[in-house]
């Protein structure tokens, strides 16, 4: 029990076991979206939001909605939430943290005998791991009307995401985002290490880095490697290593300051591939991630100058930095910042703000709504792998901040209104 709060830690321990025990079989906390272990799960929650006296349904986008009628509906919808769905054998407390925490809130203002003016609604979204059609943040993006019409269209064994979104009980054609949800809260596990290194119980987030993805090939020349004298050869592996110290060398040198920043090559695909072959072609995909555009914005730039000094260095052709993804950050509210920042120190947990770098589905819930987030802390950083691991209190912990921020949000923002 945290002091002086209603939240019971007893009850999210036994939410997070009973959805940890529907797993595939061999897989610990293998629950992928669109799958049965994941219906089952949804099953377990439905179950749970009704016993708590939440009218459940499946909107649209196909997300998992737990409503809780406010004495002044009028005003609109608080919503809380995060996802049940996994990455393939990792995913015990990611998304289940916050959907269990929101659950909480809910069970916790029901104990106090505690009714919002606003509507509140706990919502499973679905499918916020890349799923099985190769899409993620699937549900939150429907929610909002942003998810693009030509992901319908994707297949997995024949089956189209259009099919997949109306077998879990969506209606794939309609996309009017929600207009009436006035402020959206999710807790999440940090994936990461700062709180638990720092000692601090609650992480607010400033905001969700933006993403770009950047493609760079270079061409270089096959030939023997063993009779190719190594001053005549134009080694495309050679060069690519050059480029890829150069992306840890400029990502570090941006990620010095206060703003999160990372790059990595994450993808790497190197022809013919033969240990008696010089290296051909090698096709590099660079994962940048940036709290501030101007960040990003200098980090392709320097790129550019770095690829082609390289090129002109080796002798070997570069292609120039393709840009094949952009997403731009999203920051908290700062309104909502305000009030969880307040909720931390009403109930006495030590934070700081910082950034995600990772995505999630509050930055989709942003384009139609006030909303932010909180980590709470996971042991040593790990994420996605059965070691993922969070304690009970500390997600307690973190759910008495959301209940104190729901209650003061259904007084301000009818102030602000």
């Amino acid at each position: 029990m945290i002091p002086n709060s209603p939240i019971r830690a007893d009850r999210i321990a036994a939410d997070i076991d009973a959805l940890a025990a529907i797993t595939e079989p061999g897989r610990p906390w293998t629950r992928r979206a669109f799958t049965p272990k994941f219906l089952e799960g949804r099953k377990w929650l439905e179950q749970a939001l009704q016993q708590l006296g939440a009218e459940t349904r499946i909107d649209a986008a196909g997300n998992l909605i737990g409503t809780i009628a406010g004495r002044r509906p009028e005003l609109g919808t608080i919503m809380l939430g995060s996802h049940s769905d996994t990455v393939p054998d990792g995913g015990r407390f990611d998304g289940i943290a916050g959907v269990v925490a929101g659950l909480e809130v809910a069970r916790a203002l029901k104990d106090q005998g505690l009714t919002l003016d606003h509507t509140l609604e706990v919502v499973d979204f679905l499918a916020e791991e890349v799923s099985i059609f190769g899409v993620s943040c699937i549900g939150s993006r429907g929610m909002s009307g942003t998810r693009p019409a030509e992901w319908l269209k994707r297949t997995n064994d024949d089956v189209t995401l259009e099919r997949a979104i109306a077998a879990v009980g969506g209606d794939p054609f309609e996309t009017t985002p929600r207009d009436d949800i006035k402020a959206f809260l999710e807790l999440h596990i940090e994936q990461g290490p700062v709180l638990q290194n720092e000692q601090l119980d609650i992480g607010v987030v400033t905001a969700i880095a933006g993403i770009t993805r950047i493609e760079i090939i270079v061409d270089g020349r096959a030939d023997h490697a063993g009779t190719t004298p190594m001053g005549a050869r134009k080694d495309a592996l050679t060069t690519a290593a050059w480029i890829t110290l150069g992306v840890e060398e400029l990502g570090k040198a941006l990620a010095s300051g206060e703003e999160h920043f990372a790059a990595t090559v994450g993808e790497f695909e190197m022809t013919p591939n033969a240990a008696n072959v010089v290296p051909a072609r090698v096709r590099m995909l660079i994962d940048a991630r940036a709290e501030l555009r101007a960040d990003m914005e200098r980090f392709i730039e320097e790129l550019g100058k770095g690829v082609a000094a390289i090129a002109e260095k080796t002798g070997v052709t570069v292609s120039e930095p393709r840009i094949v993804s952009d997403n731009q950050p999203t920051p908290g509210h700062a309104d909502l910042l305000d009030v969880l920042d307040a909720a931390c120190d009403t109930v006495g947990a030590r934070h700081r703000r910082m950034a995600s770098g990772a995505g999630h589905d509050t930055a989709w819930m942003a384009r139609i709504t006030k909303a932010a987030m909180i980590f709470v802390p996971c042991v040593d950083g790990r994420s996605h792998t059965p070691d993922e691991f969070a304690t009970t209190e500390d997600i307690a912990l973190g759910a008495a901040v959301l209940l104190d921020a729901v209650l003061a949000l259904d007084t301000k923002l009818q102030e602000t209104n």
